[in-house]
């Protein structure tokens, strides 16, 4: 039990000094009795960052089928606070994909991600981006039914190139079993990528990436994604794969409450350059730039979801925009805004306390603290016990 006080509560609609109180593992209503106070100093506090496209980090990968590989990486973005991971996967031979669906099931099941993101088999080869063209394939029910009762419930999403045979039929089954079906890697005209959404899917995957440009006499799958109120558009944050005036656009465009800021982070992000693998591509990392090995085509990125929210609001998006971004619309298309997403009494202890500059000073999950490592403990309040706030603990406490 906390109290969290002299806050900057980064709410959907504004910034509000005030205190955020906490009753175990939920956010409380008002000071629960007995409650430690931790005196946060003016720092701001936003939701837990959601990340609804990632593939690795820390040098693990979720595509390996290793249980230890998963959890470094989601510990890694915890630690840099996204407190809800999706683990995405990238086109594999069927064996790989039920290998490592069978593998993230449980740890779904655990918490320790928040599902399973199938981005491919079923893209365009025209626009297959990082994704091995060889093992793309028309879409099938059969193998998609499969995958899902393989995850058990926790297939959360899955990317599908609308003009391929039997996509739409293959989108209204995602949308049946309650799997957020979005349109990506795709060379599909507006007129095929409306037709999706009104088969049910409801999200565009890195939007202007891997798919037809935006063109003033064929607007695609951009413009039709951001013209649809019922569509979430993902926008990889890293000032690479979008630059910073485009993305504003997109904001301006579609409204914080349909934008949904990811990382499409790979096994590279928390380390410097170097050689990676992405699924069976090789991945060269040169400056913090991720590309295939020996190409120019873009592999993903190697940032956080802290660091596409610092760079939306440099690039001028308001600070509760740029958080709801990060937080309550991914959340919301996931189907997971109703526990995560905001500061709202009832919902999960998850929250980042940020520096003034916006850098995560901690996060807390679940309400228990946690990294990043390395920084200093912020100060208790005057007249109350420390608190440890690696832990949560009192200090001294057995």
């Amino acid at each position: 039990m906390t109290s969290l006080t002299n806050a900057r509560l980064v709410l959907p609609d504004r910034v509000e000094a005030g205190d955020l109180h906490l009753d175990g593992a939920e956010i409380a209503a008002a000071p629960v009795p007995g409650a430690a106070a931790v005196d946060l100093g003016g720092r701001y506090v936003v939701p837990g960052f959601v990340d609804m496209h990632v593939h690795g980090g820390a040098g693990a990968s979720y595509q390996s089928g290793v249980a230890d590989d998963a959890r470094r990486a989601a510990a890694f973005h915890l630690s840099r606070g996204t407190t809800t991971t999706v683990a995405s996967l990238v086109t594999g031979t069927p064996e790989e994909l039920r290998a490592a669906v069978a593998c993230l099931a449980p740890l779904a099941a655990e918490g320790v991600v928040a599902g399973v993101h199938l981005e491919g088999p079923y893209l365009a080869r025209a626009r297959c981006g990082a994704h091995d063209p060889d093992l793309l394939r028309a879409p099938d029910p059969a193998e998609f039914a499969a995958l899902a009762d393989l995850a058990g419930g926790h297939l959360r999403m899955i990317t599908i190139a609308p003009e391929l045979p039997g996509a739409l039929d293959l989108v209204r089954a995602a949308a049946a079993r309650g799997v957020l079906a979005a349109v990506g890697h795709t060379e599909a005209t507006a007129a095929t990528v409306r037709a999706a959404f009104d088969a049910g899917a409801r999200a565009a995957t890195h939007l202007f990436n891997a798919m037809r440009p935006l063109h003033h006499r064929e607007g695609g799958p951009v413009a039709a994604a951001l013209a649809d109120p019922r569509v979430t558009v993902e926008l990889i944050g890293d000032g690479m794969h979008v630059a910073a005036d485009v993305a504003a656009l997109v904001f301006a465009a579609a409204g914080a409450d349909r934008v949904a800021l990811v990382t499409d982070a790979m096994a590279a992000a928390g380390l410097g350059d170097g050689d990676y693998r992405l699924g069976v591509m090789d991945v060269a990392v040169r400056g913090g730039r991720a590309t295939l090995a020996g190409g120019t085509s873009m592999a993903g990125s190697t940032i956080t979801l802290a660091d596409a929210f610092r760079r939306a609001v440099r690039a001028g998006v308001p600070l509760p925009d740029a958080a709801r971004a990060a937080s309550l619309t991914p959340a919301r298309a996931l189907g997971l805004d109703g526990r995560i997403g905001t500061l709202e009494p009832g919902k999960r202890a998850d929250l980042v306390v940020l520096e003034e500059d916006l850098t995560v000073a901690r996060v807390m999950r679940g309400g228990r603290w946690t990294g990043p490592p390395g920084l200093p403990d912020l100060p208790p309040a005057p007249g109350q016990d420390a608190l440890d706030l690696r832990t949560g603990q009192d200090v001294g406490d057995n």
